[in-house]
């Protein structure tokens, strides 16, 4: 299946191939106006907002690192961009392979939805970052470094199963007001015939509290 990246919007739903080696992880056409020339080609100029949290003179730093204590990653983050054909970019498949953010959405803690992809295995290397994914529960805490220092701390609020026909595109890359993040990998039942899992997890959280202890869970409360 494939998922196109309409430039105007700069909207897409990833879906992530895992089992095997020989699998083959594509898009599916969207409407667009646009061709981009490039991976890094960059969509329309917008205004950049203010990072979540504080006031500053510099534009935010990308995010470098992922943590997520309470399922054991720790990961780099590749930047993720645009194939030559406008379609989305994808991490290498591979139980070593780091997540990726999605470039032309939100730098986590700045409002708007950012995105992180990352496999879930592969049938040559086994389990992969986001592997143990499906575990997470509310008020599990993720923690991203930020290139120039500094953590932005989310707890996890909700977590949906979607079948990769009904993606909510929109809910997932659409434009918030507030920083948030989404984290995304592929699941459920494994389609042989295809070479390819059926669903897509997509785990939503909202800014928490910095946390500079041990804590990997923070209590939410209605």
């Amino acid at each position: 299946m494939r998922v196109r990246v309409a430039a105007e919007a700069a909207l897409a739903a990833v879906l992530f191939v895992g089992g095997t080696t020989l699998t083959i992880v594509g898009v599916w056409p969207a409407p667009s106006r646009h061709t981009f020339s490039a991976v890094v080609a960059a969509p329309p100029a917008e205004e950049k907002p203010e990072p979540f949290g504080a006031v500053a003179e510099e534009p935010a730093g990308p995010p470098t690192t992922l943590e997520i204590p309470a399922i054991g990653v720790r990961t780099p983050l590749l930047r993720l961009g645009l194939r030559r054909d406008g379609t989305v970019a994808l991490p290498p498949l591979g139980a070593d392979s780091p997540a990726g953010w999605y470039r032309y959405g939100a730098i986590p803690g700045e409002p708007g939805a950012a995105v992180i992809l990352g496999h879930v295995d592969s049938a040559r290397d086994g389990p992969a970052v986001f592997y143990r994914l499906r575990e997470l529960k509310p008020g599990d805490l993720i923690r991203v470094g930020r290139a120039g220092g500094g953590t932005v701390v989310f707890a996890v609020a909700r977590t949906a199963w979607y079948r990769k026909a009904d993606f909510p595109t929109d809910a997932v890359y659409g434009p918030v007001s507030r920083p948030e993040l989404r984290l995304i990998t592929c699941g459920g039942s494994y389609d042989r015939f295809r070479r390819t899992y059926r669903d897509n997890l997509v785990v939503y959280a909202a800014p928490a509290a910095r946390s500079d202890g041990p804590r990997d869970r923070l209590e939410l409360h209605p």
